[in-house]
């Protein structure tokens, strides 16, 4: 049988000092799970969730004499999480569940709702997400310096083997490095060709053009090359 969330979140390297822990990752980690499953989402508001309930859930969740911890402690715990770590761990728990593996993940880039602060703008992330588990499967933030592209390029090592699926996104990831990346981990893509790539777009009519002629195979296909980067 698979290992649960939980246990999966038992894999988690603890970042916290050693001295003063006063509650369990794991409990904290689940508590937090819980929570935000009831539409609980700030720290504030996941800690308020867990004084509401009776001490039999602290107890459950492994925290002494069954008190529940402040905002402050979920917090702390949340900002020093190794964030690609726990997608590659959330990523293999999906997985488990789906070991025929997906036939679609959906690239996409968002700005998060709420995050802006005045001056300082909002959290840029970028999610793969799987349609026929209705989940992200992995999500990054695009920082300032950089952009969706590049961010994809990260992102591959934290997402499971491609195999048998197609990767779709917009025109951005349209790149010959993002191609190949995709077919490294033995996926397939469709991806947009917008008309300022006036060269991919003309080698893409051509192809399609010969297989309409009856020249070719009704599989086109072009290798990923300099000034390419596309498979139809």
């Amino acid at each position: 049988m698979p290992p649960s969330l939980v246990e999966r979140l038992a894999e988690l390297p603890d970042p916290r000092s050693r001295h003063g822990r006063q509650y369990p990752m794991v409990g904290l980690l689940t508590l937090c799970l819980v929570a935000v499953m009831a539409g609980h989402t700030t720290p504030e508001a996941i800690s308020q969730f867990g004084r509401l309930r009776p001490k039999r859930l602290g107890h459950a969740l492994g925290f002494r004499n069954g008190n529940m911890p402040c905002p402050n402690t979920i917090a702390g715990l949340l900002r020093r999480l190794d964030p690609d770590r726990l997608d590659q761990i959330i990523g293999a728990w999906l997985a488990d569940r789906h070991p025929d593996g997906g036939e679609h993940l959906a690239l996409d880039g968002k700005r998060l709702r709420g995050s802006r602060d005045g001056d300082v703008p909002g959290a840029h992330l970028l999610a793969a997400y799987a349609p026929q588990c209705s989940a992200v499967l992995a999500q990054m933030t695009v920082e300032a310096s950089t952009n969706e592209h590049k961010a994809a390029l990260r992102l591959r090592g934290v997402l499971p083997p491609l195999g048998g699926t197609v990767v779709t996104g917009d025109a951005i990831f349209t790149q010959p490095d993002v191609c190949a990346a995709v077919r490294d981990r033995g996926g397939d893509y469709v991806l947009y060709a917008k008309s300022n790539q006036g060269t991919l777009r003309a080698d893409l009519e051509a192809a399609f053009a010969t297989a309409a002629g009856g020249d070719c195979s009704p599989r086109v296909t072009a290798p990923v090359g300099p000034g390419r980067g596309y498979r139809v």
